[in-house]
Order: C-alpha cells, then structure tokens, then sequence
C-alpha cells in the first residue's frame, strides 16, 4: 500500500482548516484552536506548521488576535505544494526522481511504471487547490447534515 504520512494528511487538514477560517473572516487562528478541531496533538502541529512556514504556505501573526493564517490565497495553493513541504517529493521510488539510485533503470520495466504512476500522481495534486479541498469537505459537510436532520 502506498501511503501519505501522518505529517502530510494532518498538515494538508491544518491548511484547509486555516483556509477554512479565513473564508469565515478569521484573521488568524492559534494552532491550539486547529488541534482541538482537527483532533490532532498541538505538539505535532508545531512540528508541522514550521516547513509550512519555510515554504510560505502559511504566515505567523504575533500579539493580541494573533496566530497562523494562510500564506496566500488557497485558489492560489496547490495540494502538491503542500505536500512538497511536508514530505519532500511525490515519487513512488527513489528511482523515479533519481536515476543513480539504482543500476537497473536503464533496462528496468518496472520503473516506466513506477515514472507513469508518479506522474499521475503528481498531476492530480497539481490540480487541486487548497480552496478546491475546501469546497469539497464544506459539500461533505453540507450533506452529511442533511442526512442526519432526515432521520
């Protein structure tokens, strides 16, 4: 099974949170706030916010009604940036993005397969914006109540 780490679903679902919030007018959000919502160690998230920071995905605000906001607009944030930040590159295998980590890839079927799937993989989460993720969780959201109030 191939599998995104802890670091970049929970910091892909602090980014949406925050882009959350600041469509509701939040200036800036503290990362207790995001950790008591999203259900995720505080800890953790300070771990994670700062490659979000280095990569000016996000931006802090000092003082009073400070927090962590959005670095940009998130129509202007792509999901692949995101995980860029937090788990370095999207290959499948190393081979992919380094054709010296192993001898065979000259020869090797295998890794026409694995260079396919990596570009798919890529060019899906190119596609996506931050705002895009967002508006998709909200639809989630919208009809999961209604679900409930029709029973």
């Amino acid at each position: 099974m191939i599998k995104l780490s802890t670091k970049g679903r929970y910091g892909t679902r602090l980014m949406i949170n925050l882009a959350r919030h600041q469509t509701q007018g939040s200036e800036a959000i503290i990362l207790k706030s995001v950790a008591e919502e999203e259900g995720i160690s505080i800890r953790y998230l300070e771990q994670i916010i700062i490659p979000l920071k280095i990569n000016k995905l996000v931006k802090s605000i000092r003082g009073a009604g400070g927090g962590y906001t959005l670095g940009r607009p998130a129509a202007e944030i792509k999901i692949c940036d995101i995980l860029l930040a937090l788990e370095g590159t999207c290959s499948l295998v190393e081979c992919v993005e380094d054709d010296l980590f192993c001898a065979k890839t000259k020869t090797c079927g295998a890794h026409e397969v694995w260079k396919g799937a990596t570009e798919l993989l890529k060019n899906f989460f190119e596609s996506v914006t931050l705002k895009d993720a967002l508006e998709i969780g909200e639809k989630k959201l919208a009809a999961a109540k209604k679900k409930a109030r029709a029973k």
